[in-house]
């Protein structure tokens, strides 16, 4: 069960703020909604987006007001070799507030904070669309276990890492991905500190064969039975790392009218 990165979830406190947001800075179109009692749900990813990558889900709360903890990091979002510092000074230009400029950085990367405070590295990579999603950081407390758990539950594989004085950084994705496929980078901090989640962030959600069979297959394999395919009418299911990071499980035809199961 090597299954896809289908998105990441993010808590919104102004949906069309966000949604002009995203359309504005970086081109992305709305994907498709599910508009609930007290809720609404949006995907979005930019118009020429590869058919495994992944798409940003947005979901707005009436009446809340996410708050961001630091057991999520960030997404990091691409642009061709040679150009980050022109992405950079455009966003800049067109009203996007000075977080960590590409110099600060050693000229490697950058940082951009979205309206609600999520944060959005912007890499430099000559593969997938422009803005596409190319990896989402959590922090983790234990390396190890960490993982453990995306090799073993999920079968994905270990395609790099950078250890420093004080950190280490390994990214993970499924087998024989695409490149211009999501991976989830893994942080890990050598002074032991823990992390607080808040509600800012949501989930990130791997795309399966068959919801049932996977669902069990991780069970088998020793994963949180948080919310099971009963308990979410078949649809979907949900379980968390080692950490308590929430991880959708969802099975679905990308080439179908809508994007919700449900």
């Amino acid at each position: 069960m090597d299954g896809t990165l289908d998105h990441v979830m993010l808590r919104v406190a102004n949906l069309e703020e966000s949604l002009e947001w995203y359309g504005t800075h970086f081109g992305y179109e709305e994907k498709d909604r599910f508009e609930g009692d007290d809720f609404t749900i949006v995907y979005l990813g930019p118009e020429d987006m590869h058919e495994d990558g992944a798409l940003l889900e947005l979901t707005h709360n009436e009446g809340e007001t996410p708050e961001v903890g630091d057991a999520w990091g960030h997404i990091a979002v691409r642009v061709p070799e040679g150009e980050l510092e022109a992405a950079y000074d455009r966003l800049m230009e067109d009203g996007v507030d000075d977080y960590r400029d590409p110099e600060s950085c050693g000229g490697r990367y950058a940082f951009v904070k979205d309206p609600d405070g999520h944060e959005i590295e912007i890499v430099k990579r000559d593969h997938g669309a422009r803005f596409s999603l190319d990896h989402t950081m959590i922090r983790v407390e234990d390396a190890d276990e960490a993982i453990g758990f995306w090799t073993r539950k999920f079968e994905y594989d270990e395609v790099g890492r950078w250890e420093a004085d004080t950190f280490a950084n390994y990214f993970l994705e499924p087998r024989d991905a695409a490149p211009e496929e999501m991976s989830v980078e893994l942080t890990y901090n050598y002074d032991g500190r823990s992390y607080e989640f808040g509600d800012a962030w949501g989930h990130l959600c791997v795309r399966v064969d068959d919801l049932r069979d996977d669902w069990e297959q991780l069970l088998t394999r020793e994963a949180a039975d948080y919310r099971d395919p009963a308990s979410c009418n078949n649809m979907y299911a949900f379980t968390k790392d080692q950490d308590g990071h929430e991880i959708e499980l969802i099975e679905r035809d990308t080439d179908a009218e809508s994007l919700f199961p449900f």
